[in-house]
């Protein structure tokens, strides 16, 4: 898909009802977010690797009944991360519905993949992303995690180099006092 980096999170859904590739992008865009929520609030690294399998598996399967409104799509995805919570907690073992009714195999983890999940799932900054305005946390995320350069990123969104640099100056800064709140006694 060309340009497929530049779609928002609505646009690959939609795209997502007649082609897999839209929701591998959003997939990649927000599970290090979702591995993050369930972490938080699950006894070990399987568990939450497992709900978040089966939060995006749950997702894919309802892609035709996703319907863009004013909250952004994050919103309806961390609806179901919730829902597959409060199922987990209610039988105290993951549900895997979707991942079976969508012929998907289960994953097993070797403790690299444990220590890397542990990795992605404690990284607060991840969490604290999503609190970001679209624009900055694009910008955060090309410069600094996907290591694109300011001119290589202005370029793909064909605005100046200088409006990139400001994006990724403010959303940095917005983080900052971001985590000085919460570290706040």
């Amino acid at each position: 898909m060309e340009n497929g980096e530049q779609r928002s999170d609505t646009e690959l859904l939609l795209a997502a009802r007649t082609c897999a590739e839209p929701f591998g992008l959003f997939y990649e865009r927000h599970f290090a977010s979702v591995l993050a929520f369930f972490r938080r609030r699950t006894p070990g690294p399987e568990e939450a690797f497992d709900l978040a399998a089966e939060t995006f598996a749950a997702a894919l399967a309802t892609v035709p009944r996703f319907q863009p409104g004013p909250e952004p799509p994050q919103a309806w995805l961390f609806a179901i991360a919730r829902h597959k919570l409060s199922e987990a907690l209610r039988s105290s073992h993951v549900q895997d519905e979707a991942r079976r009714a969508l012929a998907m195999q289960p994953i097993e983890l070797d403790d690299e993949a444990i220590e890397a999940l542990e990795a992605i799932a404690s990284a607060p900054a991840i969490e604290l992303l999503e609190t970001l305005a679209v624009e900055q946390r694009e910008a955060i995320e090309a410069h600094h995690i996907k290591e694109r350069g300011y001119a290589e990123i202005a370029a793909d969104l064909r605005c100046s180099e200088s409006v990139i640099r400001k994006r990724v100056s403010r959303g940095l800064a917005a983080l900052h006092a971001q985590l000085r709140k919460e570290e706040a006694p």
